[in-house]
């Protein structure tokens, strides 16, 4: 696959993990929607570090790194979700 048709394609999977994270977002509250929204957001972060910024040939401990970021954020959200409900 060339860069460019690659980037296209993470420039279309982020523009539909987006879309899906608004409509998510706008029909409702609750603890499994929560999770879904953060659960899109972990997909863009891959996308973005796998793709855009084409980790996938990097050493691994930078792709620890800058994946492991994303799940530490998201899973302090999902321990804090429930007290904020």
């Amino acid at each position: 696959m060339s860069a460019s048709k690659l980037l296209i394609g993470c420039w279309l999977g982020l523009a539909a993990l987006s879309t899906l994270t608004v409509l998510l977002g706008g029909s409702g509250s609750g603890l499994l929607l929560g999770a879904a929204i953060l659960a899109a957001a972990l997909g863009k972060a891959w996308l973005i570090t796998e793709g855009f910024m084409e980790l996938r040939h990097a050493p691994r401990l930078w792709r620890l790194l800058l994946l492991g970021w994303p799940l530490l954020l998201a899973g302090g959200v999902l321990a804090l979700l429930p007290q904020l409900a």
